[in-house]
């Protein structure tokens, strides 16, 4: 294609110094502002990725993806294991010990919810023991009240792995000396971080050490891991009706982070489509850069007339010399884009560190997160491409228009 006449009058067109400087630099801002806007989408585009990512992998990963409670005051979870493993889409599943309180060590205290959890089943469970900093998750079961608690919430409390805290359940207890808290000596053996808004809030006990300390008998549930979590809703359905019990309820992870990976999902969409207006504002920049050549070639455009070429060969001459700038902007564009993203991560992690910034703090994952996906970047270069097409349009046509009387006459 390159041997075609037209498209080698576009290239050498756009790769030619213009005598005029407004038309330079007319073309310096088609390309410098196609190229801003196709950074920016993809650096933006690629956050949201980040976060739609850590939020599966991560928080996700840690987290039940579902979890079967009964409303009897017993829960046979050893035959009711034996009974969702057998369900095809069920990966794992675990018992487990609920409740809420608040961790305190000496004048700090922070709110926390807490988790009884078998150190035997947790690795088929979560992905959390992949996250230990300190210790195992297998020393909660060395002896009693032994605790794992999150970097964060150790950091908050200014705890280290040895040190002994106290947790306060809400629960009143009444006695001779009146009502009282339920507290509860723990000794920390453990550390975590996910990197996730569980690293300040979670705790984890043994399973028979949770039951005491909220003076029960039983399990409060059974949580599964599911080979596909976008599936939960209609595998737990399944997992209920298929029950011998009427007693039986679940609760998937959709009811707690369902709508925050909905609204990242969504947030991308809306993104996608505010930035593209971006593009189409700076692919119609070239518009003017097409009009000014047009003008500047009028005496050339009426020369090839002459000689036999006809509109429609003009209109390829200038839609390829449109395409031209446009792909070297995408192009410029796309590799800023991909290298400041790449960089992007690590530079606000050096920021935060150097200036003690917590600018992530109130999100749920406390780092920057970033994911280049190849559909994006084939996406991204394909509307803008269309975009650009549509903008040659009224220049190659007014080309395609020209007089060629009227064009030498005034040349002359």
């Amino acid at each position: 294609m390159i041997n075609d006449w037209r498209v080698s009058m576009a290239l050498r067109m756009f790769g030619s110094a213009s005598g005029n400087r407004l038309m330079s630099f007319i073309g310096f801002l088609s390309v410098s502002g196609l190229t801003l806007a196709v950074a920016v989408l993809v650096i933006v585009l690629s956050v949201v990725n980040g976060f739609e990512k850590e939020l599966k992998d991560r928080v996700l990963g840690v987290l039940p993806h579902g979890t079967l409670y009964t409303r009897q005051s017993v829960f046979d979870w050893q035959s009711e294991r034996s009974r969702v493993l057998q369900h095809a889409d069920v990966l794992s599943a675990a018992p487990i010990v609920e409740g809420s309180g608040l961790a305190v060590n000496g004048q700090q205290l922070q709110g926390i919810q807490f988790r009884g959890i078998n150190p035997e089943l947790e690795s088929e469970i979560s992905l959390l023991p992949s996250f230990m900093l300190q210790g195992s998750i297998g020393d909660l079961g060395q002896s009693g009240f032994n605790t794992v608690i999150g970097a964060e919430l150790a950091k908050t409390l200014g705890l280290v792995v040895g040190d002994d805290m106290t947790l306060i359940l809400p629960n009143v207890v009444f006695s001779l000396a009146g009502p009282a808290m339920t507290t509860r000596r723990l000794h920390v053996v453990g550390l975590f971080r996910v990197g996730a808004d569980i690293d300040k809030n979670l705790l984890l006990l043994d399973i028979g050490d949770a039951m005491k300390i909220k003076r029960q008998n039983s399990v409060d549930g059974l949580v599964v891991r599911l080979r596909d979590l976008f599936e939960a809703p209609r595998v737990l359905h399944e997992l209920i009706l298929s029950a011998e019990s009427d007693d039986l309820f679940a609760v998937s992870w959709m009811r707690q982070n369902g709508n925050l990976y909905e609204a990242i999902r969504t947030q991308k969409v809306t993104m996608f489509f505010l930035l593209m207006i971006l593009v189409a504002v700076a692919a119609f920049n070239i518009v003017s850069n097409l009009v000014m050549t047009v003008d500047d070639n009028k005496g050339e455009i009426a020369i090839l007339k002459t000689m036999g070429a006809s509109p429609t060969d003009l209109r390829m001459v200038f839609i390829c010399h449109g395409m031209a700038v446009c792909m070297t902007g995408l192009a410029f564009g796309l590799a800023i884009g991909i290298l400041l993203t790449m960089t992007l991560g690590p530079t606000y992690a050096i920021v935060s560190d150097w200036f003690g910034l917590d600018l992530m703090s109130e999100y749920f994952i406390r780092y920057l997160p970033t994911d280049i996906q190849g559909l994006d970047i084939v996406t991204i270069c394909g509307v803008s491409l269309l975009i650009c097409l549509g903008t040659t349009i009224y220049p190659a046509t007014k080309a395609a228009r020209a007089n060629p009387v009227e064009v030498l006459a005034h040349e002359v």
